[in-house]
């Protein structure tokens, strides 16, 4: 936990900048924040700022269907963006990403696909505003995100991608492609039925820090995109039963 704020560049989330969230919004800060749970940032302070000026932002979550019921640990950060977008009331996208389960584990797409819709029904129960929340499946909306994707694609070459993801000679192409969808999803113009083609409108991601990769690259290239770069607040891992420095998996059925 400490390595994402000593060699990534997170800042601690302070008691001050929940002080300031709680006075921003009149709104308690939820027990994740206040006990530490979310406990780094970069320009979450950036975001409170457009708040209180009154401009928009949107949040952006995601979940990656490997089962069809989802555990407590997956719960974490919609359980978060629940709240930040009732203290906030600004638009969320959540992420269905049937693709990336796919093409990294021994799965069917059709299965993959039947997760997704299971897991979204998890996820909706959770409470989300239905006027506020836009729930994608990543194989039935591409169409429509496909050239912000391509975008991203260009401005990040093999290099880059292999060294923060660990990519090799015998990966798939697809596997190497992926992260450039769950990157283009935190800019604003990959939803043009929502913000109408707007570059402008930044992100707020909450997600725990095994996702921190995905954005640190979404920030290395957002100038690039003439876009504001994502901002993001990170959590620890829940743990599982093995112990306090361990993470549920959904792979493992005894954790």
């Amino acid at each position: 936990y400490e390595k994402l704020m000593v060699q990534f560049g997170c800042q601690p989330l302070t008691a001050a900048a929940i002080e300031r969230f709680e006075r921003l919004t009149g709104v308690k800060a939820h027990p994740l924040l206040r006990r530490g749970m979310f406990y780094c940032h970069r320009d979450f302070d950036r975001i409170l700022d457009l708040h209180e000026q009154g401009k928009p932002f949107f949040l952006y979550t995601g979940r990656g269907p490997s089962s069809d019921s989802m555990h407590l640990g997956h719960l974490v950060p919609f359980i978060f963006c629940k709240f930040l977008q009732d203290a906030f009331k600004c638009p969320l996208v959540i992420m269905m990403s049937d693709d990336e389960k796919y093409l990294f584990k021994d799965l069917q797409l059709e299965d993959v696909q039947r997760f997704a819709k299971d897991n979204a029904k998890d996820i909706i129960a959770v409470g989300f505003d239905p006027e506020l929340t836009f729930i994608f499946m990543n194989t039935k909306y591409m169409g429509h995100m496909y050239e912000t994707v391509v975008k991203v694609q260009r401005l990040i070459n093999f290099n880059q991608a292999s060294s923060v993801f660990g990519f090799g000679e015998s990966d798939s192409i697809g596997k190497v492609a992926y992260p450039a969808t769950q990157i283009a999803t935190a800019f604003s113009q990959a939803f043009p039925h929502l913000f109408h083609g707007r570059t402008d409108i930044s992100c707020l991601i909450p997600y725990a820090i095994d996702q921190d990769p995905y954005f640190r690259l979404s920030r290395d290239i957002a100038h690039r995109l003439k876009s504001p770069k994502p901002a993001s607040i990170c959590s620890q891992f829940f743990p599982a039963l093995q112990g306090y420095h361990t993470k549920m998996s959904a792979s493992d059925d005894n954790s």
